[in-house]
């Protein structure tokens, strides 16, 4: 962090518009995904709700996807690395495994798995499908849309990783709001605190890396709720 990282940069201006393009668009977005979900989705056959539970998750970076094209700019910009893949996704699970063995298991084990989750999950398919859904939907869509477009416009406005790490982090709690109360907005923003300080403070910690440790991690407290 330099000396000028408390200085709002001169050229901030476009940066802050399309900043708040991409809240409204991602809120506007979460919202109709939650009408959605509650009203329609489950009229749907099986095997195309599976399908649209995934897909209908993209529409969170639809706008932030609509304002990286009209500005030509690439995913590189928004944090997404090429280099040592493998490395990327091992660094991914090992964070999720972590993060999964101290906010998951050990509250169940101290009694509280009632505030941890539940689940109706009997089948193996039905976990395979978790995993992929939270990776590949969930997770995908969020992580490119608070760690990484909304994180680096943040980063574009003013040139401080903490002020851009604490307001998308709050975006990310607030993002919650239609599905979630009070304690899960507080939560989520903390997990969203500790993925973005993940990246910033762990060597090969990348965009990719937070994908598969918020999809693996989400995906897991639902097996660890069905079988402690």
């Amino acid at each position: 962090m330099d000396n000028n990282s408390e200085i709002l940069k001169p050229k901030a201006k476009p940066s802050v518009v399309r900043l708040f393009i991409a809240i409204c668009g991602t809120f506007v977005a979460v919202f109709g995904l939650s009408m959605f979900n509650q009203h329609l989705l489950m009229s749907f056959p099986l095997l195309l709700r599976m399908v649209l539970m995934i897909v209908t998750q993209w529409l969170l970076f639809l706008v932030p996807a609509i304002l990286m094209i009209m500005n030509k700019e690439k995913l590189s910009s928004i944090g997404y690395k090429k280099e040592k893949i493998s490395l990327q996704i091992s660094i991914g699970v090992l964070l999720a495994v972590c993060m999964s063995l101290v906010l998951t298991v050990l509250p169940i084990l101290l009694g509280f798995k009632e505030m941890v989750g539940s689940t109706s999950y009997t089948q193996a398919w039905q976990f395979i499908y978790q995993f992929i859904y939270a990776i590949f939907g969930v997770a995908l869509a969020e992580e490119l849309t608070f760690r990484g477009y909304i994180f680096h416009k943040l980063l574009e406005i003013k040139n401080s990783k903490w002020f851009a790490i604490i307001i998308s982090s709050l975006l990310f709690g607030l993002f919650h709001i239609f599905n979630g109360n009070i304690i899960q907005i507080f939560i989520t923003a903390f997990i969203g605190f500790l993925y973005c300080v993940f990246r910033e403070k762990i060597k090969g910690c990348t965009l990719l890396s937070l994908i598969i440790a918020h999809g693996v991690y989400d995906a897991m407290i639902v097996l660890w709720v069905s079988i402690l």
